[in-house]
């Protein structure tokens, strides 16, 4: 056990698939738990692109803004309370030395040449869970020279890569069931249309359709109006890299941390659970509470997204007048019994990223990021979208009479206090996360 900001503080380490990198850790976590000494636990994930020193500075940064309104005393509904911290640590980045964890990497070019995509492919070693991931990459690797000429070449390509990641997380909220639907020669031609340059993203950020900035755990922004077989190309590894994030921040959540919860809950019926995460793992969390297929529902009391990297439509209902979101059922079987937060800001360039790309996979406009107007989006730049339990409001100051209900989703518009994907660690962000936490 360590201490974060005076909270007693824990780490849990899972792999790709969601199990324990060490046992001892989960032990260790439920033997403290056991002593009934704590009420309320938090469990905390890093999105993607950053690796263990990145996550512990994140997590270290947010709750010394929670102690700081605790001991103001700024929500008297938990005072008495007895916090606990529990961080969850994922791989989202490459490995940089032995102590850290693997992730998606991106990439820097000032263009989309045959040399930056052979780089890109390099760089993906290692990321994708398929037993023959190098070899594809290998061979779509000796297809980059035939790209701007070569039909057959775009095609083979694309079909060569898109057996990369796996298929469990397809969803029409982000366009990814048509990602793998549409012929190789559709994707290729439908990701080389220009998309317009917008403001880079910044550390932790969701998957990039343009290029990085260079600098350590950026996301990068669209990029530049290129067009044409190479930055169709380019686009088409964004979006795998996105969606192998995307599945496996749903893994590790299904799998992993909702059999945490599933253990504490056995063990501690009386503790009160609160999930939080940021970026990707706004989604790991949420899909922490939707669970495993043909398991009862594990329930948690309150879910805080913070810049979190899914459709905006994610809780949806009937978005498209056919289809729900992939976590609707989070919200209509009451998995979270208290509120939902999520932060949204149009100062999150990053969070959006995937979804000028679904839109050209759908055939639509991609002249810029999605809005709340937009068929895609992202639920960290829009909130929660064709959702009915959503409350439109504003992240308020310290001292804000929030009116938080059980089984609501509040959409919380950060545009005046969050300026990028990363600025969550302030004290406004950790009075309305207590203030949820003292409605239950």
């Amino acid at each position: 056990m360590a201490d974060l900001s005076g909270f007693p503080s824990f780490e849990i380490q899972f792999d790709k698939e969601g199990k324990f990198f060490n046992p001892a850790e989960e032990q260790q976590l439920m033997a403290f738990l056991g002593q009934g000494t704590v009420t309320d636990l938090f469990i905390i994930s890093h999105g993607w692109n950053n690796d263990m020193a990145e996550a512990r500075a994140l997590y270290q940064n947010f709750f010394a803004r929670v102690r700081e309104v605790i001991d103001a005393s700024s929500v008297p509904g938990v005072a008495g309370r007895r916090f606990a911290v529990c961080g969850i640590l994922w791989p989202s980045k490459k490995f940089a030395d032995k102590e850290l964890i693997p992730s998606g990497a991106a990439s820097a070019a000032a263009s989309v040449t045959d040399e930056f995509l052979k780089a890109r492919l390099d760089d993906l070693k290692g990321v994708f869970d398929h037993p023959n991931a190098d070899a594809l990459l290998a061979q779509a690797r000796k297809l980059v020279p035939k790209l701007d000429q070569d039909a057959q070449a775009r095609q083979q390509f694309a079909d060569l890569l898109r057996q990369l990641p796996n298929r469990t997380a397809t969803h029409p909220d982000d366009a990814s069931d048509r990602f793998f639907t549409l012929s190789g020669d559709e994707v290729m031609k439908r990701l080389s249309k220009p998309v317009v340059t917008v403001k880079p993203g910044t550390a932790g950020g969701a998957a990039s359709a343009g290029h990085a900035t260079g600098t350590t755990g950026a996301a990068a922004g669209l990029g530049q109006l290129f067009s044409g077989a190479k930055a169709g190309a380019d686009r088409l590894l964004n979006f795998l890299t996105y969606y192998q994030m995307k599945e496996r921040a749903g893994a590790v959540g299904r799998n992993g941390v909702n059999a945490l919860v599933r253990r504490i809950h056995a063990q501690s019926p009386q503790l009160k659970v609160h999930l939080i995460g940021h970026s990707f793992g706004g989604r790991l969390v949420t899909a922490t509470t939707l669970g495993p297929d043909g398991q009862p529902p594990v329930k948690v009391s309150t879910l805080t997204l913070l810049q979190a990297a899914f459709s905006h439509n994610g809780f949806g209902a009937k978005f498209d007048g056919k289809h729900d979101g992939f976590f609707r059922r989070v919200v209509v079987s009451g998995q979270v019994t208290g509120p939902t937060l999520i932060t949204c800001t149009k100062n999150d360039t990053a969070v959006g990223i995937a979804y000028p790309l679904a839109s050209l996979l759908a055939g639509q406009n991609a002249a810029a990021l999605g809005d709340a107007n937009d068929q895609f989006g992202g639920i960290g730049r829009n909130g929660a979208q064709h959702t009915p339990e959503a409350v439109n409001g504003t992240l308020g100051a310290v001292g804000t009479k929030y009116q938080f209900e059980s089984g609501r989703l509040y959409n919380l518009n950060a545009d005046a206090l969050i300026t990028g994907h990363s600025d969550i660690c302030h004290k406004e962000v950790a009075y309305a996360l207590l203030t949820a936490v003292a409605a239950t």
